[in-house]
C-alpha cells in the first residue's frame, strides 16, 4: 500500500517537473524565434483566465525592451479578438502608424515602443492557451510569408507539448 504522503510528494514533484519542462520549451522557443525573425522582442502572452493574461516569458535584444509582467489594456483585447485567435487568426502589422487599428491598440503598442508586430495563437485542447508575439521596435518590419510560417510552426509545437497540454 502506498503511503499518502508519498503520493502527495510524487504529485508535487510531477507538477514541478512539468512546470520546468514547460518553462524550458517556451523559453527556448522564444529565443530561437527572436533570432530567426530578427526582431527586438518575442513574448508569450499567457491566458491565466478567460481573455485575461500577461507576458510571462520574453526574449529581448536589449534590456530596454523588457515588458515582462505586462497585462495589456483590458478594453482593447475583448471576446471578439479572442474568438478570432481561437479560430487560428495570425495577425501581422508592418507599421502601427499606418495600420487600420483602434486608437486604444495603437496607443498601447506605442507605450511598448512597438513599430511592427506579429501575433499568433497557441492553441491546446481547443482552447486559447496563449499568444506568441513578435515585436520590432527600432523600425518597421515587413512580415514575410516565411516569418508567418515560422511563428505558426512554433505555436503548433508549443500547443502539442505535453508539458503545456497538461498545464
Amino acid at each position: 500500500m502506498t503511503n499518502p504522503a508519498n503520493r502527495e510528494l510524487s504529485s508535487v514533484l510531477s507538477r514541478i517537473t512539468n512546470k520546468l519542462q514547460q518553462d524550458w520549451i517556451v523559453n527556448e522557443t522564444l529565443h530561437v524565434l527572436r533570432e530567426h525573425l530578427n526582431v527586438d522582442r518575442m513574448v508569450l502572452y499567457y491566458f491565466y483566465t478567460q481573455w485575461k493574461g500577461q507576458v510571462t516569458f520574453e526574449a529581448i535584444s536589449e534590456h530596454k525592451y523588457s515588458i515582462i509582467g505586462s497585462t495589456g489594456p483590458d478594453n482593447c483585447f475583448n471576446a471578439e479578438y479572442a474568438s478570432l485567435y481561437l479560430a487560428g487568426r495570425v495577425h501581422g502589422i508592418d507599421d502601427i502608424e499606418k495600420a487600420p487599428i483602434t486608437d486604444c491598440h495603437r496607443d498601447f503598442l506605442r507605450t511598448m515602443q512597438v513599430r511592427s508586430n506579429l501575433v499568433a495563437p497557441v492553441l491546446t485542447k481547443g482552447k486559447l492557451w496563449g499568444l506568441l508575439v513578435a515585436h520590432h521596435c527600432q523600425d518597421i518590419k515587413l512580415w514575410q510569408t516565411a516569418d508567418i510560417a515560422s511563428i505558426c510552426e512554433c505555436c503548433e509545437r508549443l500547443g502539442a507539448a505535453s508539458s503545456i497540454m497538461n498545464s
